[in-house]
């Protein structure tokens, strides 16, 4: 397809429209044929349907035929009277399906750079100096920020009426109309932003002239998976232009690497120096004072706004180059692949290659469980001289060395595709250590990792129940090699004077006094055992590990301690027990000389004296259901009752499922014994008609000391553990 596509919409006949580059940098926009198509279990007509045609096609698997239609009133017709007797399975969004077809992809020649990208961020004021809350007649939006290319546009209410604020309305509409941006960026867009804009555009009928083709903004109720739960959030879409949360890319970003312990765009901007920590020049109001600042400091308002803009556009300098490779590699729009997980993505690969050779499909098989791979924690303690050798991409290597394609895969994709990628990788990532231009260099980092990204998840699709050409038995010869490699590595580090602390997959963390300081040299004794088509890399050396117990551990770094596993890092804990465990790890990592002995025994003194103040105690959760719907579940005798959510009933503005409350414990009363009975959300806090217990937090230092007492000598270790334990560094 001639032109870089920017953007795609399917319009209600049917009709695709995109945006394509310009050579001046600009957008046009065309439209381009389509044909919207599903497969099915069978031909569910005996005599044609007008405007859609019924193909065979080649093989047996589940659904051997191929639907295509002329307009999308025919096909959503034809699908709705097919599924009543058919199996059915058609590819969402119609824009995905558009791609699949044209073998097209968005942004395909078009640097990350070159990509038209705003950042979005709105201030908000409540009548009442409460939460700004976009149903009430008198809560406003104060300003509009907009960012580009680095510079920023600030639009301001010009004065506290609902003729000014319709104004201002329509002002962000024709400003985003003069950007004409492929991706719109802020965070918390969805659940704070967009839906308070939505809400005070209805109230003053505005239209919401957000998307491209002269199209308005939809919002829709949706959901996103976030390791264990699940966020609920107003889903906003803008026909050719793509949004992207940072807040959710945050969320995202933090499953597996478990390193942020809030996700509010300061912390978050903090936490990867986009802002210093100790930034003075960084502007901060407090929520409740932002409408004070507007009217009577609006110096510091502006730059307050600014700020919030310029850490926005960090992230999205962070997180979205890995979703733009995605687009670029994966017939699906950007903002799917940023609320879409690894296996859809991954379908669609296959399914386009099934497409175009019109190959039956199968259905998604069922998985049975198997083993995982290699995990062990082999020493607890405090130990020195610490290295890391990673197995590289192990579990797609391994795929190759097999060389077998899942059972169902009768045209044989996986096993290519997943070469040819595993090789793009490796070109790209030569290209980033080479390049003498650092946009190219930029660029070839951002497509290597993508790449990486992807073809780990090649494995982790194979096992997943929910796959089109998932394969439970390969994947469990994918792990049962995986650890007989690790144990095999394991055994040679062994050999060579090593002792091993941690084993986790494709990784091994080790102490080693004589190769400390020459790691290569370890590295080339053991690579000769690999296996053809298996590397060995030296990934890192720590100056100190404290293992406590399999996947929990810290290292220490040139004077910086980083965290691994929940128990070291949970977010639910309570601050005070957090800074304990902080203290502690210090302190048994050297990089601090005082005992969290000391900061025991100001707690217990403090809590006595009720001193210390409630946010130290305050727990904080996610909400795993809606208030209203845990309010039903209970009504109808569900169990069990939970803390968190009881809290979230008593708030005057409920949460959502997926957002998090802070809540505090009571001191107990006669029949309110339990945890859900006692606990109040932390703004209920009154410290002599609604104080927390002292007793409850004085028994969790206890537990405190019952977990972590051993590595200070505290109390001996249980029996059984092992006796070798490194010493303080």
């Amino acid at each position: 397809m001639d032109g870089t596509l920017c953007g795609v919409w399917i319009d209600d006949e049917g009709r695709a429209h995109v945006a394509v580059a310009t050579a001046g940098g600009g957008r046009a926009e065309e439209v381009r044929p389509f044909e919207p198509f599903a497969w099915l279990g069978a031909d569910p007509f005996e005599v044609p349907v007008a405007g859609v045609t019924v193909e065979a096609l080649a093989g047996t698997a589940a659904l051997g035929f191929l639907a295509r239609a002329s307009n999308l009133g025919a096909y959503d017709g034809f699908l709705k009277t097919a599924r009543e007797s058919v199996a059915v399975d058609a590819i969402r969004p119609l824009e995905s399906q558009f791609l699949l077809q044209h073998r097209a992809r968005l942004y395909g020649d078009l640097a990350f750079a070159r990509l038209r990208r705003l950042q979005l961020d709105i201030e908000t004021a409540s009548a009442t100096g409460g939460f700004s809350d976009p149903s009430q007649p008198e809560d406003r939006v104060l300003a509009i920020g907009l960012r580009t290319g680095g510079r920023n546009t600030l639009l301001l209410l010009e004065a506290m009426t609902d003729a000014a604020e319709k104004q201002l309305l329509l002002d962000f509409n024709a400003a985003l109309a003069a950007a004409d941006p492929d991706v719109i960026e802020g965070h918390n867009l969805f659940k704070f932003d967009l839906d308070y804009l939505r809400v005070r555009s209805k109230r003053h009928r505005v239209p919401l002239a957000w998307g491209r083709f002269g199209q308005k903004a939809t919002f829709r109720s949706s959901r996103l998976k976030v390791a264990e739960r699940w966020i609920d959030f107003p889903r906003c879409d803008l026909p050719g232009r793509a949004i992207a949360d940072t807040y959710l890319l945050a969320l995202l970003h933090d499953i597996s690497a478990r390193e942020l312990n809030a996700y509010g765009l300061k912390e978050v901007a903090v936490h990867f120096g986009i802002t210093e920590e100790a930034d003075s020049g960084r502007t901060y109001i407090e929520g409740r004072r932002i409408g004070e600042a507007f009217h009577g400091d609006r110096e510091r308002f502006l730059a307050y706004l600014g700020d919030d803009l310029r850490e926005t556009e960090g992230l999205g300098n962070l997180f979205l180059p890995t979703y733009f490779e995605q687009a670029r590699a994966f017939p699906i729009p950007l903002q799917e692949a940023t609320l879409r997980g690894s296996t859809v993505k991954i379908d669609l690969l296959f399914l386009e290659e099934y497409y175009h050779a019109r190959q039956s499909c199968p259905q998604p098989p069922e998985i049975k469980p198997f083993d995982g791979g290699y995990t062990r924690s082999f020493n607890e303690g405090v130990f020195k001289h610490v290295l890391h050798f990673d197995v590289a991409s192990l579990y797609p290597s391994l795929l190759l060395t097999i060389g077998r394609n899942p059972a169902n895969d009768t045209l044989g994709v996986f096993g290519p595709l997943l070469r040819r990628l595993r090789d793009y990788r490796l070109k790209y990532k030569q290209l980033a250590r080479t390049s003498t231009d650092p946009e190219e260099r930029a660029e070839a980092q951002a497509r290597q990792a993508a790449y990486k990204i992807l073809i780990n998840s090649f494995y982790g699709y194979l096992g997943f129940s929910g796959a089109r050409f998932g394969d439970g038995d390969l994947a469990a010869e994918v792990t049962r090699r995986g650890r007989e490699l690790l144990q095999a590595l394991i055994d040679e580090f062994s050999r060579h004077g090593c002792t091993i602390l941690e084993a986790d997959t494709d990784g091994i963390y080790l102490s080693s006094a004589e190769y400390f300081d020459r790691p290569a040299d370890l590295l080339a004794l053991v690579v000769p055992i690999l296996p053809p088509g298996i590397e060995l890399e030296f990934d890192g050396r720590y100056d100190g590990m404290f293992c406590y117990k399999a996947k929990n551990y810290a290292l220490r770094q040139d004077g910086v301690v980083t965290l691994r596993g929940s128990a070291l890092r949970s977010r639910g804990i309570e601050p005070y027990l957090k800074r304990l465990t902080d203290r502690l790890i210090d302190y048994l990592l050297g990089v601090s000389a005082e005992s969290p002995l000391h900061l025991i025994e100001q707690y217990r003194q403090q809590l006595g004296a009720r001193s210390l103040v409630v946010a130290e105690l305050a727990k904080g959760e996610v909400l795993s259901m809606n208030p209203d719907a845990y309010e039903r579940f209970i009504a109808g005798g569900g169990k069990p009752r939970r803390a968190a959510a009881e809290a979230a009933l008593q708030m005057a503005t409920r949460p959502r499922m997926g957002e998090r409350v802070t809540y505090f414990i009571t001191p107990r009363q006669k029949g309110r014994a339990s945890d859900w009975q006692r606990a109040k959300p932390v703004e209920a806090f009154h410290p002599t008609e609604a104080p927390y217990d002292p007793e409850h937090y004085a028994a969790k230092l206890d537990d405190w000391l019952e977990r972590y007492g051993r590595f200070l000598g505290v109390k001996p270790p249980p029996a059984g553990a092992d006796p070798r334990q490194g010493e303080l560094l």
